[in-house]
């Protein structure tokens, strides 16, 4: 590993292209009024402000973490249609799912997405007979018109070879399928790349502290840079509240008398070492409506998640020892015991869903996006599923073009003269990247190794030659962050200067997979921290 001596002061070398300062970034929001100020930077809030300045309206996105630092980089992972809906008849809903699913995977960002077979086993006793799944996984993939081959059934000793510790004790038969796999955290920063790329302002690390209002309508917000305690203000015509399991505190400031409009529910998940490989995900179902999932996910595995109500603070959500009991107990339905040793266990981490406020099971409520306007003109949004986010933002404009007396209408281009599948910065095919990076490196810096040059593929697309380049510039960045990971010191330069990145965490946490691999040691840490704080 690089020693932290050795780590260069990139403040000498500027990349070109670098942004914005933070305080030239809050002097441009100070300054301008904007059409519409999105608060909160997860990604229905990036999909939004992605839309809106495609659209042509001025957009300034703003949020108190860093961009998909909640919810949206705690997912499952998943591109994906949503078999269990079949169950309650939601047909029309798994097509829709299935089309938005395809356009990321194929077209829009098929350089972050990438197939993944899944396999459902059916075991003895189980809850879902081999003849019901079957026809499910034949329905759902007819329903995805067979994109992803034919969904059927095959016999436990093929599965096994696919998935070494697969359980095969009264083993009946396995159902395969199709879905999509990314990583969250990476999709979402290149969105919002491609919300600025089309116009936007955005800043993360800055918190609202009260909205600002003319004549009774919200026409902004007050924030405070917890980077630095600056404190500035944003004017807007409209302002849209999609800071996920917080939208109703941004409401109460709205109205101090609004009723909650959402409730919470968690869901954890693990991240553990592999001790095989394994080319297929795993499915199992739990119970009737609830499906516990093993994914191969960054050379680990991911498995997860619950599902229940929670009602504390969402700053505070965490896996707790129940928690991990849970999900390696689900696990090993159709997991041997060998691959769940928490000696395996790197990391754990729990997001919030967000679903329509009212009665029942969590497990059973439906993924809709609930919208909401308030008595000052703010639009409050929030829910949905990742797969569906491009068509969220949609949504969305929609809504704000219609509003009482069409603020914005005459502003915007209306969405159904916008490209469907704009794609998002770095597009390329990732074996072409990867095979690139491979002839070309080590001309003039050192050879690049094959897992970096796929890691750097398939997590910044063609955007890889520019860390190759800064790798070439200045070997010492071409050398590994942490010997057992394939991400190197660019990276981290890079995330500086292109990626928003203020905090180790930051780095650590979203632009790299270090902390998910439990490599973000004190000497890691200690080294990206000076990297960051030499940036101009």
């Amino acid at each position: 590993m690089t020693t932290l001596q050795s780590v260069p002061a990139l403040g000498t070398h500027p990349a070109s292209g670098s942004l914005p300062s933070r305080a030239e970034t809050r002097e441009q929001l100070s300054r301008a009024t904007y059409d519409l100020l999105v608060i909160g930077g997860g990604i229905l809030g990036i999909s939004t402000a992605w839309h809106a300045a495609q659209s042509g309206l001025r957009v300034a996105l703003v949020d108190a973490g860093d961009f998909a630092g909640a919810t949206s980089s705690a997912s499952s992972k998943l591109l994906h249609g949503g078999l269990r809906y079949l169950q309650t008849g939601a047909v029309k809903l798994v097509a829709e799912n299935h089309f938005e699913r395809r356009a990321v995977s194929r077209e829009v960002a098929p350089h972050l997405a990438n197939p993944l077979t899944f396999y459902l086993p059916v075991y003895k006793g189980g809850p879902h007979g081999a003849a019901k799944l079957g026809a499910g996984v034949f329905a759902y993939s007819a329903l995805s018109a067979f994109g992803d081959g034919v969904g059927h059934v095959i016999s436990p000793a093929k599965a096994q070879r696919d998935v070494p510790e697969l359980r095969t004790d009264n083993l009946k038969a396995v159902a395969v399928y199709g879905d999509d796999q990314m990583n969250d955290a990476r999709m979402a920063l290149m969105t919002v790349r491609a919300a600025v790329d089309a116009g936007a302002a955005v800043l993360n690390h800055a918190a609202v502290t009260g909205l600002r209002f003319t004549r009774g309508r919200v026409t902004g917000a007050d924030l405070k840079d917890s980077t630095d305690g600056t404190e500035f203000g944003v004017t807007a015509r409209l302002v849209l509240n999609a800071t996920g399991p917080w939208v109703d505190h941004l409401r109460k400031m709205e109205d101090p008398n609004a009723v909650p409009s959402i409730r919470l529910s968690k869901g954890a998940h693990l991240v553990l070492k592999r001790t095989r490989p394994w080319r297929a995900a795993l499915a199992t179902p739990i119970d009737k409506y609830r499906i516990t999932f093993a994914l191969p996910w960054e050379d680990m595995l991911l498995l997860g998640t619950t599902d229940e109500e929670y009602e504390g603070d969402p700053a505070d959500v965490a896996v707790t020892e129940a928690d991990t009991a849970q999900i390696l107990d689900e696990a090993a339905f159709s997991i041997k015991d060998q691959q769940l040793s928490r000696d395996l266990i790197t990391y754990s981490f729990a997001g919030l869903r967000v679903l329509p406020g009212g009665p029942g099971d969590t497990s059973k409520a439906k993924r809709e996006t609930v919208v909401t306007e308030g008595r000052g003109g703010m639009l409050s949004v929030a829910g949905g599923k990742w797969t569906t986010f491009r068509h969220i933002g949609r949504t969305v404009m929609n809504k704000l073009a219609a509003l009482p007396g069409h603020p914005l209408a005459e502003d915007m281009e209306p969405m159904n003269r916008l490209p469907r599948k704009l794609p998002l910065p770095g597009i390329a095919n990732p074996n072409a990247v990867a095979h690139r990076l491979l002839i070309d490196g080590g001309t003039p810096g050192p050879r690049m190794a094959p897992d970096t040059a796929r890691h750097l593929a398939t997590h910044y697309g063609s955007l890889a030659f520019d860390i190759a380049r800064l790798a070439n510039e200045s070997p010492e960045l071409a050398e590994r962050v942490h010997p057992d990971a394939p991400e190197i010191w660019a990276q981290v330069a890079y995330a500086r200067d292109h990626e928003w990145a203020e905090t180790a965490d930051d780095v650590l946490r979203r632009r790299t997979t270090l902390t998910i691999r439990g490599l973000a040691t004190g000497d890691v840490r200690a080294g990206v921290e000076k990297l960051l704080a030499e940036k101009d």
